[in-house]
């Protein structure tokens, strides 16, 4: 099965944004000692400040991925990494619930990687959490390589 980037429209976007609002407040919460209330204002406010124009952010890349005409996903890819490095930075890969473990991630992935290339970039970078060990599998199986890791542990008191 072929997959294929098409350009985001603004309503796909404001449905996509909604859910990974969500899916990265419950991620930053943990990771930055915030309560879920102070995670979802975090997360809405980095929303908005990177993409403040919608799908024509300057810089920003937004796509759905389909398969034979079918959406299985969703990417969204910066040309300019916000750690100031000289590549390229991936907020968003989204494979659909019901197409998941079929390859679609991984041909995503690739899909960025030639769209990078295309435009004269020749690096990619991403966050990723901890606990998502199928993505940083998939990452690793694509020659992605850890930069840094910070690590934590709650500790009880009293």
């Amino acid at each position: 099965m072929t997959v294929t980037l098409r350009a985001m429209s603004e309503d796909e976007l404001a449905l996509l944004v909604e859910r990974w609002q969500e899916r990265f407040a419950g991620n930053i919460a943990p990771a930055r000692g915030l309560s879920p209330d102070e995670a979802v204002v975090q997360a809405r406010k980095d929303f908005a400040d990177l993409l403040p124009d919608g799908v024509r952010t300057e810089n920003q890349l937004l796509f759905i991925a389909e398969a034979d005409g079918e959406r299985v996903g969703a990417l969204w890819l910066t040309t300019r990494s916000p750690d100031g490095s000289a590549a390229a930075w991936i907020h968003e890969i989204e494979v659909e619930e019901s197409q998941r473990g079929k390859g679609f991630g991984r041909a995503i992935m690739l899909l960025a990687e030639e769209e990078c290339a295309q435009r004269g970039i020749d690096a990619i970078r991403l966050n990723v959490f901890g606990p998502n060990t199928t993505a940083r599998n998939l990452y690793e199986s694509l020659g992605y390589d850890v930069l840094t890791q910070r690590m934590g542990k709650r500790l009880t008191t009293g």
